[in-house]
C-alpha cells in the first residue's frame, strides 16, 4: 500500500485562470496517495472547492476529477455565444488575452463609466446558472470526506465573511466571485457582499483554526513579484489587479511569520503550539497572461491552463511529496526578505524548511 498523506488547500481566485487550479487538483487526486481535509476558496477557488466537495461525496476522488472537468466544460459551454470573445488579431497572434476583442473593450469602458445597477439591472449572469445546475449544494455542505470554507467581502465594513458547511449556497458563492464593477452586490440575510478577493484571496486562518491537518497547500494563480515594470495602460491596471488581490493573502502570510518569530524570541514551550507546514504551488506558466485573459472562457485556453496546472502539480508531488508531514516547502520570510524591519525584530528565518508555529486557538466567528 502506498503511503497516504493529508493536505489542505487554499485555492486563490482569478477568473478563467482558475482552470489552472483545476489542473492542480486534478493531477493531486489522481496522485491517489494524498487526502484532501479541508479547502478554503474564494471566488474562481470557492468554485473549484465545492465541485470538489460534490465530487468527493458523490464518487470519491474519480467523482471530484469527474465534477470538475463537467464544471469547467459546463463554463466554456455558457460563454459560446458571449459578445466578450478573442479578436480576431489575438487569435491570428496566439495570445489568449481579450485586449483586442470589441467586446471586451466595449464591457470594460462601460464598466468604468455605468454602474450594473445601471447596465443591468435584471443582474442576468451566466455563471450563476451554471453553478446551480452543476453543484448540488446538499452534497457540498454535506461532505464529511473535507471541509469546505467560502470567502466573500461584506460592502459595508470590507471584512471577510467566511462561510462554512451548513451556510455554503449558491448565494454564497456568488458572492464570492461578485466583480463589483458587473454584477449588483450579493444579498444574504441583510448584508451585501462582493468578490472575497478583496478581503481573502484565500483566507488562510480557517485552515489553521478549525482543521486538524497541519500540511497547507496555497494554489496562487495572481503573481506576487513581477520584474518587468508595467507601462502600458492594460499592463498597468492588470498589476494593480494582482496588488489587490494579493494584499490580503500577504497580511496573513505576514502574520503567520511574525508570530513565528515571536515564538522563537520568547523561547515559549512548544508543547503549547502546533506545527504549521506551508507549501505553495505557484502559479508558474501565468506570468505572460493580462488580466483581459481571466475572461476567456474559451475550451481550448481552459485546457491550456489545465496542463499547466497539471504539469506544476506533477512538478510539485514529485520534488515535495515526501516533505509531507514532514516539514514546510514554502518558507513566507523569503517574501519580506526586502521589507523594512524594526531593528528589534528577530531575524527571519530563510531556510526552506522551517516550520510555522500556531498556537490552539478557538473556533472564531464568521468575520475576521
Amino acid at each position: 500500500m502506498p503511503e497516504r498523506k493529508q493536505i489542505e488547500f487554499a485555492l486563490q481566485g482569478g477568473g478563467a485562470h482558475g482552470a489552472y487550479t483545476w489542473g492542480v487538483l486534478d493531477r493531486v487526486l489522481e496522485d491517489g496517495r494524498i487526502d484532501v481535509a479541508a479547502i478554503s476558496g474564494t471566488s474562481a477557488g470557492a468554485m473549484n472547492a465545492v465541485a470538489l466537495a460534490d465530487g468527493l461525496t458523490r464518487g470519491g476522488r474519480d467523482g471530484a476529477r469527474e465534477a470538475l472537468e463537467r464544471f469547467w466544460r459546463a463554463v466554456s459551454d455558457a460563454a459560446i455565444f458571449s459578445p466578450v470573445r478573442r479578436g480576431l488579431l489575438d487569435v491570428l497572434l496566439g495570445r489568449w488575452s481579450l485586449d483586442a476583442s470589441p467586446g471586451y473593450i466595449a464591457m470594460d469602458l462601460l464598466s468604468r463609466v455605468a454602474s450594473p445597477y445601471d447596465l443591468n439591472p435584471l443582474d442576468v449572469n451566466p455563471l450563476r446558472d451554471v453553478v446551480s445546475a452543476q453543484i448540488d449544494f446538499d452534497r457540498v455542505n454535506g461532505c464529511g470526506t473535507a471541509k469546505v470554507f467560502v470567502t466573500a467581502t461584506n460592502v459595508r465594513t470590507g471584512l471577510p465573511r467566511v462561510f462554512r458547511q451548513g451556510e455554503i449556497t449558491i448565494d454564497s458563492v456568488m458572492a464570492s466571485a461578485c466583480l463589483p464593477t458587473l454584477f449588483k452586490a450579493v444579498e444574504i440575510d441583510g448584508e451585501a457582499y462582493w468578490d472575497g478577493g478583496f478581503s481573502g484571496n484565500p483566507v488562510l486562518f480557517p485552515l489553521v483554526d478549525e482543521s486538524d491537518c497541519r500540511d497547507l497547500v496555497i494554489v496562487q494563480i495572481n503573481p506576487i513579484r513581477r520584474d518587468a515594470l508595467p507601462v502600458s495602460a492594460a499592463d498597468i491596471l492588470n498589476r494593480m489587479n494582482e496588488i489587490t488581490f494579493n494584499s490580503s493573502l500577504i497580511k496573513e502570510l505576514r502574520a503567520i511569520t511574525l508570530l513565528r518569530q515571536l515564538i522563537d524570541a520568547e523561547g515559549l514551550e512548544r508543547e503549547r503550539y502546533r506545527d504549521m507546514r506551508l507549501h505553495r504551488i505557484g502559479g508558474e506558466g501565468l506570468e505572460h497572461l493580462s488580466v483581459s485573459s481571466k475572461l476567456n472562457a474559451e475550451w481550448e485556453f481552459l485546457c491550456h491552463l489545465r496542463q499547466l496546472g497539471r504539469a506544476a502539480a506533477d512538478r510539485w508531488l514529485a520534488e515535495n511529496f515526501d516533505a509531507l508531514c514532514v516539514r514546510s516547502t514554502f518558507d513566507p520570510a523569503a517574501l519580506f526578505a526586502h521589507t523594512v524591519r524594526d531593528p528589534g525584530d528577530a531575524e527571519p528565518p530563510t531556510a526552506p524548511d522551517a516550520r510555522m508555529a500556531r498556537p490552539r486557538a478557538p473556533r472564531r466567528g464568521s468575520a475576521a
